[in-house]
């Protein structure tokens, strides 16, 4: 990962020293490279230029306003799936036109919020969200665009809970419900039928699930394009994987395009997109420090002021990250680096070589600008991070870190 680097024995974030950046915000610390972020997209963008994708980067990646105006600069839409990741895209100046509506469990305040907003379209998981929202548009004397999202029964080999596309998963309507849905929807008031939509699971590391799916879908496609005018889009999700453990291999935008830009020609279809992880997710890391080195006869343990709090994706998902000694360091210790959380699910990584850390040290956790804050909590009323934007060898503070007195802010005695 070219943008955390060892530069003089010291991990540096493109050109800004973390020691640096951890001297002076403190630690816990998130640290976003914006080159990173512009690199990913025009990467992307590129590689897909044939069929000129709309890019909407998945807000609930990282949410931070910094990193979705940098995305704005870029053009870039958004995927969003509440109220508050709209509200954050619009006051990042984004582009109401260039938003789409993702999620199970819309609210008519969500809605009627999005509809008044003139987004670019919502994905429907199910007949009575057509209904309300159908409702809604005309309750405002508007007309609202929805595209269904179709389940094509593609098991995308990645961890359980993050896969989406499969039969049993919650997510969307099976291939043949599909065209019904939409025969139904068609006939509702102030609906206009604008595409269908698939996301078939996150972290995908092969590109063939892809197209798997689009092959499933295409005929459905084909069969709506001839019946209904209104029918442009196909929205193929996002789920591009990363490199969180050395042995793995993501795809590369190129070989993505290699693999679906036959079969997204051949629907002839405008295209949308939603990847969030492989913008973002190599654009951060977690910075921390040394509090503890404790023995024990089976192992070590390196506790942390870095906690299931600021990233709880292992605790979670039993995810990786590779941990890096911000001094660089040649020794290793086998052990966990465990947080102060007062939870045995307190982790960070589990029977690890580390780096032969010292109290006091200064860690990275890499990885870590995907599902990182925007998953933080005030657990055991732990403020959380703050966040830091560096780009070159510039950097400012993007998020102050919370006081004591944040966390009871909201509160009425």
């Amino acid at each position: 990962m070219d943008t955390f680097t060892y530069i003089d024995g010291q991990l540096h974030a493109d050109k800004v020293p973390l020691s640096k950046l951890a001297e002076e915000f403190g630690t816990p610390l998130y640290v976003y490279s914006l080159s990173h972020i512009r690199d990913r997209y025009r990467e992307l963008t590129a590689a897909l230029e044939e069929v000129s994708p709309l890019v909407c980067y998945s807000v609930k990646a990282n949410s931070n306003q910094s990193v979705l105006r940098e995305l704005v600069g870029l053009g870039a839409g958004f995927d969003i799936v509440s109220g508050g990741e709209l509200f954050r895209a619009l006051k990042a100046g984004a582009d109401a036109s260039k938003i789409v509506f993702a999620g199970v469990g819309k609210t008519a305040d969500e809605i009627d919020y999005a509809i008044n907003e003139e987004i670019l379209f919502f994905t429907v998981e199910s007949e009575p969200e057509a209904v309300r929202i159908s409702e809604r548009a005309k309750a405002l004397g508007k007309t609202a665009r929805i595209a269904f999202r179709i389940n094509p029964d593609v098991d995308p080999k990645t961890h359980k809970y993050i896969s989406t596309g499969k039969a049993e998963n919650k997510f969307g309507l099976d291939i043949e419900r599909t065209f019904e849905a939409c025969e139904m929807a068609a006939a509702l008031p102030n609906i206009e039928i604008s595409g269908l939509h698939m996301h078939i699971g996150s972290q995908l590391l092969d590109p063939q699930p892809f197209d798997d799916a689009l092959q499933k879908v295409a005929p459905l496609c084909a069969k709506l394009k001839e019946e209904m005018p209104s029918f442009q889009y196909i929205d193929i999700g996002g789920g591009l994987g990363i490199k969180y453990q050395p042995d793995h291999q993501p795809i590369a935008p190129s070989k993505f395009a290699d693999t679906v830009l036959p079969s997204l020609k051949e629907l002839g279809l405008k295209v949308a997109m939603e990847p969030g992880r492989f913008i973002v997710g190599n654009c951060g890391v977690l910075v921390g420090r040394v509090l503890y080195v404790k023995d024990n006869p089976m192992k070590q343990f390196v506790v942390a002021d870095t906690a299931m709090t600021d990233l709880i994706r292992p605790s979670l998902y039993e995810a990786y990250h590779e941990v890096m000694a911000v001094k660089e360091t040649e020794g290793t210790i086998r052990g966990d680096l465990v947080g102060p959380v007062c939870e045995s699910g307190d982790f960070i990584a589990k029977d690890r070589d580390l780096p032969d850390f010292k109290q006091g040290d200064l860690l990275a956790v890499l990885s870590a600008g995907a599902y990182g804050f925007v998953m933080a909590s005030n657990y055991n009323s732990r403020p959380r991070p703050a966040e830091v934007v560096v780009d070159g060898e510039s950097y400012r503070l993007a998020r102050e870190r919370d006081s004591f007195e944040d966390l009871i802010s909201r509160e009425k005695v």
